[in-house]
């Protein structure tokens, strides 16, 4: 059932954070372990008008920026987050915080690439992410079989590759993708790993993943909204946005 606007707000990880733990104690412990890794951040609308500037130089090398929900939400401060970060040198990317009771995940992917989410390797722009996660409204997997689920999914990154060329990065934790996947579908061929795990040690990945790309490991830290590390150089990341014109 549709639901006004304005609730559909919702951030990468905060389901994960709200039914899996923040893990608070953990999360300085993840941060030192990641010292020297490059770091990045994750931002919507909650974070209103970043001051991407100082997030260079806080050390942000890649930022993802909420861009749509479902079909019924897009981030306010969506321009000036995206934009704003490509201008101060951090690469950046969009994502879509995926609500798969409301619509098919073809619908949703058009509807995110037509409000900010995809752009081109065009040597600042990472591949987009699709947020799955815990349903912020009542049933955990949205009332869909695991393989209803994985279909969704692969809906949703067909459509996107259709479109862009380009797979997007899936966003999960190992827990909410076994159960509502039922380890079902191995898109580790195809789709970039972003983990969210709030602990020292990045842990066990999910269903045919043997290396994660991005690990979401802190919910609040020095830089705006949640802290991320790259697995990989700068190079490896910079060679993900492609080459500029």
């Amino acid at each position: 059932m549709p639901r006004p606007t304005a609730w559909d707000n919702h951030t990468a990880g905060s389901q994960i954070a709200m039914h899996e733990g923040t893990y608070a104690a953990a999360s300085s412990a993840s941060r030192a372990s990641a010292r020297g890794a490059v770091r990045g951040m994750d931002v919507s609308g909650h974070q209103g008008d970043v001051d991407w500037a100082a997030a260079y130089d806080g050390g942000a090398r890649f930022a993802y920026v909420k861009a749509t929900e479902s079909t019924t939400f897009t981030n306010p401060y969506f321009k000036q987050q995206y934009n704003g970060a490509a201008a101060a040198g951090i690469l950046r990317a969009a994502y879509h915080f995926a609500l798969p009771d409301q619509s098919g995940g073809a619908t949703q992917a058009d509807y995110f690439l037509n409000h900010g989410g995809g752009g081109r390797a065009d040597g600042k722009t990472l591949p987009p992410a699709l947020d799955m996660e815990y349903n912020p409204y009542g049933a955990t997997c949205y009332g869909l079989s695991p393989a209803k689920m994985v279909r969704w999914v692969k809906d949703f990154s067909n459509k996107v590759h259709a479109r862009t060329g380009r797979w997007p990065t899936i966003y999960t934790s190992t827990k909410w993708w076994r159960q509502c996947t039922g380890d079902l579908a191995d898109m580790s061929s195809t789709n970039s790993l972003w983990v969210a795990r709030y602990a020292p040690a990045v842990g066990p990945l999910p269903y045919a993943w043997r290396r994660y790309t991005f690990w979401q490991h802190a919910s609040s830290g020095p830089l705006a909204g949640d802290q991320n590390v790259f697995n990989g150089t700068y190079g490896a990341l910079q060679a993900m946005a492609g080459s500029a014109d």
